[in-house]
C-alpha cells in the first residue's frame, strides 16, 4: 500500500483527515500509566508512550485505554509496526523525553500519533524482524552504554544504559508519591559490577511495567538497565553519592530475557560478556548479598552533622 513518512505527516497533517499507513520502528517505551479517577467512568483508563522512528526522524506514539492491555507487552523496543487508521494530535507539552541513542536523529515534537479503539479504530500490525527489508530505511535501535569507570565523569541527570553482574539486591520499599497522598512508588536498590572499577553501579530501580523482571532480580544475574539517569549529590562530596535511577522510559532485563534484544549487538555488552567468562562464580557468590535495609545516600558519620 502507499505509505507516508513521519516527516510528511508533520508537513501535511493539518490539511488531512485520513492518513496513509506508516511503517516505523519502536526506539523507546514508557511505563504504563493509569489515569483512572473515581468520578470518571472509563473501563480501561490506561496510556503508554512509545517513541517511533522511520528514515525521516522520530515521533511520539500514544496507546490509549483498552489497546494497552491488548498491545503493551507485544510492542517492544526494536519492534517494527505497520500502523493504519490512526489519528494525529498536537503533542502533550509536559511529557518526559527519552534521550535518543542517535543524537543526529531529527525529532518531530509538535505532533504525536494517537492509537485508539475508535475514532478511528486503529489497525496495528507487528512485522516480524526477518521480514523487515533494508530498503525500508528504518533506523536501528542505538544505545548509550557506559562502564562503571566512565560513570565518575558524567554530569548530574545524564542519560545512559548499563550492564552488570548483580552482587546485591535490596528488598522492595515504598515511597509516597505526594506527601499526604495514598499512592506509592515501589522501588529497590541493587549493586552491579562490570569489572572496570572496584566500585559497583548503585542502582535505584523503580518498578517499571515489568513486574516479572522487577520481582526476580537476584545476585549473579546479568542485569541490563536502559535510559537510567545519573544522580549526584552536588552539595556534599560529589563522588561519594553517585548513583543511577530509572526514568519513565527505563527498561530492565535479567538473565533469561536477553535473547533477541537489540542491545546484544552493542560492543560494551560484548566486552562485559567476555569479562564474565574470566570470573569465578564461587568468588562472586561469596560477595553477593540479598535483602535487608539499605540506607542510601548514607547519613553523615557524626550526629552533629546529621
Amino acid at each position: 500500500s502507499k505509505l507516508t513518512s513521519l516527516g510528511q505527516l508533520e508537513m501535511t497533517w493539518r490539511s488531512r483527515v485520513h492518513f496513509h499507513p506508516l511503517l516505523v520502528r519502536v526506539l523507546h517505551k514508557s511505563r504504563l500509566r493509569y489515569y483512572g479517577k473515581p468520578e470518571k467512568k472509563l473501563d480501561m483508563p490506561y496510556q503508554a508512550y512509545f517513541e517511533v522512528a522511520d528514515g525521516s526522524g522520530m515521533m511520539s506514539m500514544v496507546l490509549w485505554n483498552s489497546l494497552c492491555p491488548e498491545w503493551y507487552n507485544s510492542i517492544k523496543v526494536g519492534t517494527v509496526l505497520l500502523l493504519e487508521q490512526y489519528a494525529i494530535k498536537t503533542s502533550y507539552p509536559f511529557k518526559t523525553q527519552p534521550t535518543p541513542g542517535d543524537s543526529q536523529m531529527k525529532r518531530f515534537a509538535t505532533i504525536e500519533i494517537s492509537l485508539n479503539v475508535r475514532d478511528p479504530p486503529t489497525k496495528i500490525s507487528i512485522i516480524p524482524e526477518e521480514m523487515v527489508k533494508p530498503d525500508w530505511g528504518l533506523p536501528e535501535v542505538k544505545y548509550r552504554f557506559i562502564t562503571r569507570s566512565e560513570l565518575e565523569d558524567l554530569p548530574n541527570n545524564h542519560s545512559c544504559d548499563v550492564i552488570g553482574l548483580v552482587t546485591f539486591v535490596g528488598r522492595a520499599e515504598r515511597a509516597r508519591k505526594r506527601e499526604h497522598g495514598e499512592d506509592f512508588w515501589l522501588y529497590r536498590w541493587a549493586h552491579a559490577v562490570d569489572g572496570t572499577s572496584d566500585q559497583p553501579f548503585i542502582l535505584e530501580l523503580f518498578a517499571t511495567s515489568q513486574p516479572e523482571v522487577f520481582e526476580h532480580i537476584h545476585p549473579m544475574t546479568y542485569l541490563v538497565c536502559t535510559q537510567m539517569r545519573v544522580v549526584r549529590d552536588l552539595t556534599e562530596n560529589p563522588s561519594s553519592t553517585i548513583y543511577l535511577t530509572t526514568s519513565n522510559e527505563s527498561q530492565i532485563f535479567i538473565t533469561g530475557w536477553h535473547k533477541g534484544q537489540p542491545y546484544t549487538k552493542d560492543t560494551k555488552v560484548k566486552n562485559f560478556i567476555q569479562w564474565t567468562k574470566t570470573q569465578s562464580e564461587a568468588d562472586q557468590m561469596k560477595k553477593a548479598v540479598i535483602g535487608g535495609y539499605y540506607p542510601f545516600p548514607r547519613p553523615p558519620n557524626n550526629f552533629l552533622k546529621y
